[in-house]
């Protein structure tokens, strides 16, 4: 997605350890125009696959997400990294490592808003290694539900995470693949 990719050259900082840094539009300030246009998208890339929720880790997913299940009109559930007073029994739940914050959280979506009959497609903000994704697969497989797609704003091709979701034989969006950084840039991959 072009508009994707050119806002990553123009705001993007490449960090230490492979980390592109995107926090002035999507993880910590949101862009809601672009949300909506990346919402937009991925409810086009998936018009015809069924989706009856879609799926995402708080908190960097929750902004495109959101706009994904609002343009296809379906609800938007986040499983949460912490437990609250109101989320304590009868939890789908899933290990996850966040690489970027080096912390393993357990996630957990309440067991009342997954039926058995769901068509899910799963949203994130990255794809590098995975493990948001797998935990999310986790909690479907967990939930006996469908898992009919993964979208993500950006990957990062050159880590596993593409593989992973690509041998599962789930069906990938990527609105921006990242082949490389390269000299302090970044190279996207051309599909």
């Amino acid at each position: 997605m072009k508009i994707l990719e050119d806002r990553i050259r123009q705001d993007g900082t490449i960090l230490p350890g492979n980390v592109l840094k995107v926090d002035n539009f999507l993880n910590h300030q949101v862009d809601p125009q672009l949300m909506d246009q990346l919402g937009a998208e991925f409810a086009r890339q998936f018009a015809d696959a069924g989706i009856t929720k879609v799926l995402t880790v708080e908190s960097s997913g929750i902004a495109p997400a959101v706009m994904a299940a609002l343009h296809l009109g379906v609800p938007m559930i986040f499983a949460r990294k912490h437990k609250s007073l109101t989320l304590t029994d009868h939890l789908y739940t899933a290990k996850v490592y966040s690489y970027t914050k080096q912390v393993n959280n357990d996630i957990s979506i309440d067991r009342r808003f997954l039926d058995p009959d769901d068509k899910v497609l799963i949203i994130d903000d990255f794809l590098a290694n995975g493990q948001a994704v797998q935990g999310l697969l986790d909690i479907a497989e967990s939930a006996n539900i469908k898992v009919a797609g993964v979208g993500v704003v950006i990957e990062k091709r050159f880590q596993k995470g593409h593989q992973l979701v690509t041998d599962a034989g789930i069906p990938l969006v990527a609105l921006a693949s990242i082949a490389a950084f390269e000299n302090g840039t970044v190279t996207f991959a051309q599909d």
